[in-house]
């Protein structure tokens, strides 16, 4: 089996495509890029260089990934785009290859990219993220699993968003978003913990309780960060989701959203 490849696409003699992948008309393949099993490319889709592609990856129309990163400090050096497998990129979305800080650009399994998102250079992006239109990540930005951003966020560089965030379109996501929590915003604030979508996916009531706890412990309480994780590590049940808030807010250098 040959790979569907259009006659007006072009393809670097240096990329790997797989025998079932489907390339389609007007579609760019730069140097170093592999395309994996199953993969469709759309129409005017690019991959410009160095993009890895895992498998039953969609590429939208008029896409970009590969780009150079838009740095200054970049001076030329060998980076790459990484795609998971069955991870859905749509129409006009931009994703820049890494730096030296990282030297890559990534983006998980099952995530859904919607059109006009940008990823900029050493985004790190977790499986079954769900980005939406017109969203934009700055550099350096860092996304956990299962996050949801809604549509048209812009998201400053060197921020981190916790596993299980649901962030409300047209937010100005200037801080860390701690995981399991519900923002919206310009400027951004918390509003609870993220129930329905923890429900969704299986977490139990006894744990959505008291992570709820957790939260009104350490962002609406009287006390100051360091004296609400003091309290946290002897009121709290030491459920594996608490303590990943709670090392969350420890961890955050840019400080987190409240």
């Amino acid at each position: 089996m040959s790979p569907r490849i259009h006659p007006t696409a072009i393809v670097d003699k240096k990329a790997e495509i797989a025998k079932d992948a489907e390339i389609g008309p007007f579609v760019i393949v730069g140097p170093g890029c592999v395309v994996g099993p199953g993969c469709v490319l759309e129409p005017r889709a690019t991959l410009q260089e160095n993009v890895r592609l895992g498998s039953e990856v969609t590429v939208g129309s008029g896409s970009i990934l590969g780009g150079k990163p838009q740095d200054l400090k970049f001076r030329g050096e060998v980076t790459r785009v990484e795609i998971g497998d069955h991870t859905v990129i749509r129409e006009y979305v931009t994703i820049n290859r890494g730096t030296s800080q990282s030297f890559k650009t990534t983006v998980g399994a099952h995530c859904f990219l919607m059109s006009y998102s940008h990823l900029a250079h050493d985004c790190h992006v977790g499986d079954n993220v769900i980005m939406s239109n017109a969203t934009q990540l700055a550099g350096h930005v860092t996304i956990e699993e299962y996050v949801i951003i809604s549509g048209v966020c812009a998201v400053h560089q060197f921020v981190k968003v916790g596993r299980h965030a649901f962030i409300g379109g047209l937010s100005r996501v200037q801080k860390d978003i701690p995981p399991f929590v519900k923002a919206v915003g310009n400027p951004i604030q918390l509003y609870g913990l993220n129930s329905v979508g923890l429900r969704r996916r299986g977490f139990s009531d006894e744990v959505i309780a008291e992570l709820k706890k957790a939260y009104r412990l350490l962002f609406r309480s009287e006390f100051n960060v360091s004296q609400a994780l003091e309290q946290a590590a002897t009121e709290l049940k030491p459920y594996d989701e608490v303590k990943a808030l709670i090392e969350f807010v420890e961890a955050s250098s840019r400080g987190v959203t409240v």
